[in-house]
């Protein structure tokens, strides 16, 4: 069955242009797209006019995870969570940890195929406290995450996205009022850095931060639990200087109490000429913070 059978709500956060063109209004890319034609992320693509999310209902996968992979430290810890992705991404990380998954131009990873019913069911079932949208971004897929998380409540498991934040002010609302707890990966602390190594823009990163730690509340009216994550590059966002600025403005935008994960970089994609991160940056990264504050 194709993704637009599939998906009860398509057109969601979309603009009609002239000639059956239309923009996509998820993320701040605004990819505007003739029918047939698919945007920077792959997996969302023009429909005779209509913006409709290609991997609705298929999964490339599904695992049991510890929550402290997502990584969340302190969101029901010692927990199992059921991870799970689609294809695609609005990111262009060179670095990228699942290029394979976020990379793809096909759909031949979508190997599973699962209604949001059946997967809060089957968390449900085997006593898993939470379900995560991971591997690639679920952004891309906002409507399937959407909809699993509201099939997950009423199944009372708790659900995660684990995201880079790079989501249109239009579409925060709706994303993270489903959602119970979020990673949102904070990659570095300059524009430079975010352009030249990913494609994106650092200030609507921030600005999406910002709206989940103060603003962003699920159904229950209960804040959405945030956590924020930094993989550190040797040479390219580990210096003293970003980690400063990067931890006061955690401290000054988002208060001294939301975790900040830094984990170690490894060779990947197309950044395999640069060395894995050494035990002593990670170290000296939490010496920074602390000292910040957080």
């Amino acid at each position: 069955m194709t993704a637009a059978a599939l998906c009860p709500e398509v057109g969601r956060w979309q603009t009609a242009l002239a000639d059956g063109r239309a923009r996509c209004d998820l993320c701040p890319r605004a990819c505007v797209l003739r029918p047939g034609q698919r945007g920077f992320c792959f997996v969302r693509s023009n429909h005779d006019g209509v913006i409709v999310s290609d991997t609705y209902g298929h999964s490339s996968g599904f695992a049991v995870d510890p929550v402290e992979k997502k990584p969340l430290n302190h969101f029901y810890p010692g927990s199992s969570v059921l991870s799970f992705g689609t294809a695609g991404c609005n990111s262009g990380c060179r670095f990228c940890q699942n290029w394979d998954i976020t990379k793809a131009c096909s759909f031949d990873r979508l190997g599973v195929e699962a209604s949001p019913e059946r997967i809060a069911e089957l968390a449900s079932q085997r006593g898993i406290q939470s379900v995560a949208f991971t591997y690639n971004d679920p952004i891309v897929f906002a409507e399937y995450a959407i909809d699993t998380a509201q099939a997950c409540r009423e199944a009372g498991v708790r659900t995660i996205a684990v995201t880079a934040g790079y989501m249109s002010a239009a579409a925060r609302p709706d994303f993270y009022q489903a959602m119970d707890a979020a990673n949102i990966d904070l990659k570095g602390f300059t524009e430079d850095f975010y352009w030249r190594v990913t494609g994106t823009h650092l200030a609507d990163v921030l600005d999406t931060i910002e709206f989940a730690v103060r603003e962003a509340r699920n159904p229950n009216g209960d804040h959405v639990w945030v956590e924020l994550i930094t993989l550190l590059i040797p040479g390219y966002n580990d210096d003293d200087a970003q980690l400063h600025n990067e931890c006061a403005w955690i401290r000054e935008h988002c208060g001294p109490d939301v975790p900040l994960h830094f984990s170690a970089f490894h060779p990947s994609y197309r950044m395999m000429d640069v060395p894995s991160t050494p035990l002593a940056t990670l170290t000296r990264a939490r010496s920074i913070a602390l000292e910040e504050g957080l």
